[in-house]
């Protein structure tokens, strides 16, 4: 476990450095940031077509082999873009295809990559396992980030892109010699003829409608998809309602928004420490923070200045984490593991669609309402959701009683 986190921090900064140095290169071609969005897209767009697949397809292949070749595929494709650059033959039309092709290597790789960490440990191990890998991610991250521009001044576009491959291929090489500890869940993932699976060893067809039907039929992921799908379309798209807030009505500039960005991070890093320190992580528990994210987004945007901003900011980024984490738990626990691969793929359509409506959604209410407006609006929504959701169940739950007369 501590070799595949190394691999992951290694791996997330150079995706992370590559993102960045790939929005500035869409940018410098076209000048246009329409085209830097579209591109964005396009590589998200084939996980809302075709993740569902990629789920089942991890469910039905060896886990290790599936990670380790996804890895070494995207690396492929890092170089290739990465000699294009270097003899300058890139175009936007170049770009747009390697995005694509990386968005359905990514289908199958992340929750290939996900699931496999969750193998190496026992199971009750799986939550604080999950919180590490949220604690790498929001690592990476930022090195990632900062690593873009040191490495473009220095050394050029294109040794971005090489550096990314080189990170790949470092996971690909680690996954492996990767053991898992004594009480883990073991995974195979083959198959017989005639598409059964021995992974449980009862003759099980690996196909994607059971993958939507095991879904569709279980009443705690479906409550975690509206509390996550309600708090993505109103919340948490940070980095666009805070950069409004920040340069409008309270006066700021870029380094002040630079100053909250860094806040928002610091506070993701702290609630993926806490958030590995759960046991039980529920439905329950990411609703109660999500609405409490709300409620702390409500008084952001009653915010008089930037200061008060950025002691409220910190708190949201904390529970926003810790909500994260606690629903990835769930998310990854809840299936059963034979099931666990498609489970994810389903989430990872339904992710996508939120991806791509959340921004335009909140942009909209913006206009109208305004950066403070949307902020007070959209907690209000998630908390009140949340809170009409968790009525409801209540009085499901409790139902009629029935009193027989003597």
């Amino acid at each position: 476990m501590r070799w595949w986190s190394v691999a992951n921090f290694v791996s997330n900064a150079g995706t992370w450095m590559q993102l960045t140095v790939q929005n500035l290169l869409v940018l410098q071609i076209t000048g246009s940031a329409a085209a830097t969005g579209l591109s964005m897209s396009v590589q998200a767009a084939p996980a809302l077509l075709i993740s569902v697949f990629g789920g089942a397809a991890v469910d039905r292949w060896p886990r290790k082999l599936t990670a380790a070749v996804s890895q070494a595929l995207l690396g492929a494709v890092a170089f290739v873009t990465a000699l294009m650059v270097a003899l300058d033959r890139i175009d936007v039309a170049s770009l747009m295809v390697l995005a694509a092709v990386t968005g359905i290597i990514a289908t199958v790789d992340g929750p290939a990559c996900s699931l496999l960490g969750n193998d190496l440990v026992p199971a009750r191990d799986v939550p604080s396992a999950i919180g590490v890998g949220a604690l790498v991610h929001q690592a990476g991250r930022l090195t990632g980030a900062a690593l873009a521009g040191v490495t473009v001044g220095f050394l050029g576009t294109a040794a971005a892109y090489a550096a990314n491959g080189l990170s790949f291929l470092f996971v690909a090489s680690v996954i492996p010699f990767l053991r898992p500890a004594r009480g883990a869940v073991r995974h195979s993932g083959t198959v017989r003829r005639g598409g059964e699976s021995d992974g449980k060893g009862d003759g099980d067809a690996m196909t994607v409608r059971q993958g939507l039907a095991f879904f569709a039929r279980r009443p705690r992921l479906l409550a975690l998809a509206g509390v996550t799908g309600v708090s993505a379309v109103f919340g948490r798209n940070y980095q666009l309602t805070l950069a409004v807030l920040v340069t409008g009505p309270l006066a700021g500039g870029a380094g002040s928004f630079g100053t909250v960005s860094t806040v928002l991070a610091v506070g993701g890093i702290v609630g993926a420490v806490l958030g590995a320190r759960l046991r039980r992580p529920s439905v329950r528990v990411v609703g109660a923070l999500a609405a409490a994210g709300g409620l702390l987004q409500v008084v952001a945007g009653l915010s008089p200045s930037l200061a008060v901003l950025l002691v409220m900011v910190l708190p949201m980024a904390v529970v926003e984490s810790v909500s994260d984490t606690a629903g990835t738990a769930v998310l990854q626990t809840d299936p059963p593991a034979h099931m666990r691969g498609r489970v994810l793929g389903v989430w990872g359509s339904i992710g996508t669609v939120w991806g791509l409506g959340g921004p335009p959604a909140l942009g909209l209410l913006m206009e109208l309402a305004g950066a403070r407006g949307a902020l007070i609006a959209g907690g209000l929504i998630i908390a009140g959701s949340i809170g009409a959701g968790y009525a409801l169940r209540e009085r499901r739950v409790a139902g009629p009683v029935l009193v027989e007369a003597a």
